[in-house]
């Protein structure tokens, strides 16, 4: 009889560590002590409230006894069972190794609160001679953006800026001038540039119809080109 639970515990270290590669990212904004945007707390919390009436309820339908599971997820049977009874709260730690012995993805095994509304509510800015519309949220990673220029745009002096990064714009109508080093393209409706802003570089209005296009760039392009 001791056989197979060794055998069984191996199993279930060996399902748990590859679920916590995937999940534990995912999971930790969820169960960490941080603090989350006020819109997700209460969905966290309720989420975080389950997690003990499931994994009893896991456990009964498996037919399986705290001390078997407790045994097989490497901890001890009271704490097994004040994680069910809501009387500890869960963290990753603890709850890694029971998606191991359930079978189930961690996240799964959690209840990951709803989805929020996905959509972004944009707020135009007014910056020099054209509307920036931001089309992200947050300060981290790459940033999207949708551009309205009104008429022709000229470089002033000093105008070309250089960055860490890459750059990349889409024309939607109206025609694009692109300065990058040297070399002044113009790019028109469907064309996209990409390149790296080391090089000094610049785009605005080429025609007095203006022009509309998006740009994506990160946090630095953000404020060279936004905030200078």
């Amino acid at each position: 009889m001791g056989e197979p639970k060794k055998s069984g515990k191996r199993a279930t270290r060996g399902a748990t560590d590859e679920r916590g590669t995937h999940a534990a990212g995912r999971m930790s904004e969820i169960l960490a002590d941080g603090p989350a945007p006020v819109e997700a707390q209460e969905a966290i919390r309720q989420s975080l409230a389950g997690v003990g009436v499931r994994l009893r309820g896991l456990r009964q339908e498996q037919s399986r006894t705290l001390d078997e599971v407790a045994e097989l997820a490497g901890m001890s049977t009271s704490t097994l069972s004040r994680l069910e009874s809501g009387k500890r709260k869960p963290s990753l730690e603890l709850l890694l190794p029971l998606a191991g012995v359930y079978g189930l993805p961690l996240d799964e095994l959690v209840g990951t609160p709803p989805i929020g509304d996905p959509r972004i509510h944009i707020s135009p800015q007014k910056f020099h001679d054209q509307t920036i519309l931001p089309l992200s949220r947050g300060a981290i990673g790459v940033q999207a953006f949708k551009h309205i220029v009104d008429g022709r745009q000229t470089p002033k002096l000093g105008a070309l800026k250089a960055h860490p990064g890459f750059e990349w714009v889409y024309v939607i109508r109206g025609r694009l001038t692109l300065i990058l080093g040297d070399r002044t393209m113009i790019l028109s409706a469907g064309e996209a540039a990409e390149f790296d802003t080391r090089t000094p570089h610049w785009f605005g209005g080429a025609d007095d119809d203006g022009v509309e296009y998006l740009s994506l760039f990160g946090p630095e392009g953000q404020r060279v080109h936004m905030k200078s």
